[in-house]
Order: C-alpha cells, then structure tokens, then sequence
C-alpha cells in the first residue's frame, strides 16, 4: 500500500499558544485540505501497526508550517517520523487576531489507523 495518505484531525489551541498574544481572542488555524501530506509507512501498514502522534506546528501568518515538534509520541518512532515530515508540508489559513493574521502554536494529532 504505497503512499497511503492519513487524515489528519486537528485540535487547535490558538488561544492558549500564540506567540505575542496578550488579551485579544485568537480565531484558529484551520487546514486547508483535508487530506494531509502524510504517508503511513509501508512497512508499517503491511504490520498492521497503528498509532497516533500528536504534533505541535507553528504556523506563521502566511498559513505556512515554520516549525515542528512531537508533543506526544505514538510509541512508534516511524510513525512519529512520519508525522513530522508530514506535518512539515501542511498548509493553514492563518490564526487571527482583530482581523489579522498571527502566528500560532497548534496541536495537530495524526491518526495511523486502517480501515475497519
């Protein structure tokens, strides 16, 4: 099963993670496809391996991934690989702040799992 893409969920906590936010609410960044630049390892769905990383992906004011890091592992490091080169690739409307774009921090969790 080459190239298998993974969909990816996203829970946003713009609020809690902007950079330079004081007071002001902050609306979300939001994916903008739904499918994600993912790829399930092959190796790893010919096991039947499954698991979810969750990610953190600064997203500059352009909607464009600057940054990322492993949050919380899936206990598989390919996988968790995966989801790094992946989240790498993602595009974003930007967060907002008043009408204008911020960056942000956002928790994106990719989920590793095969049809049932």
């Amino acid at each position: 099963m080459s190239g298998q893409w993974v969909n990816a969920g996203i829970v946003l906590a713009a609020g809690l993670f902007a950079a330079g936010c004081e007071e002001a609410e902050v609306a979300e960044p939001v994916l903008r496809f739904t499918e994600t630049p993912v790829e399930y390892p092959v190796d790893l769905w010919d096991a039947n391996v499954e698991g979810v990383a969750l990610v953190r992906v600064l997203v500059n004011v352009e909607g464009v991934v600057d940054s990322v890091t492993i949050a919380e592992g899936s206990g598989n490091a390919a996988l968790d690989s995966a989801a790094l080169r992946g989240a790498r690739e993602m595009e974003f409307e930007p967060a907002r702040r008043n009408g204008e774009p911020v960056r942000v921090w956002a928790r994106v969790p990719v989920h590793f799992s095969k049809p049932r």
